[in-house]
């Protein structure tokens, strides 16, 4: 009855169960990145003597688990 084609119907459906997950995957990406630049950043400024503040060191470490996992979770299952 529909005149919808199969396939657009398919990836309609696909979207509905799981949506603006490209936007997301987008943004866990930038996420990640940022985390893992901002944790190199960190270690560079620990190599040169400067001081830094522990709990700064460790939400950064968390970042760059936290992220990644979230990306990891975020794939397709199929």
């Amino acid at each position: 009855m529909s005149k919808i084609d199969p396939e657009l119907k398919k990836k309609l459906f696909k979207e509905t169960q799981a949506p603006f997950k490209g936007l997301r995957r987008i943004l866990w990406i930038a996420f990640t990145g940022s985390a893992f630049l901002g944790l190199l950043i960190m270690l560079s400024k620990i190599a040169s003597g400067s001081q830094l503040q522990q709990n700064n060191l460790f939400i950064q470490i968390g970042a760059c688990i936290v992220f990644p996992t979230l990306l990891f979770l975020d794939r397709n299952k199929d």
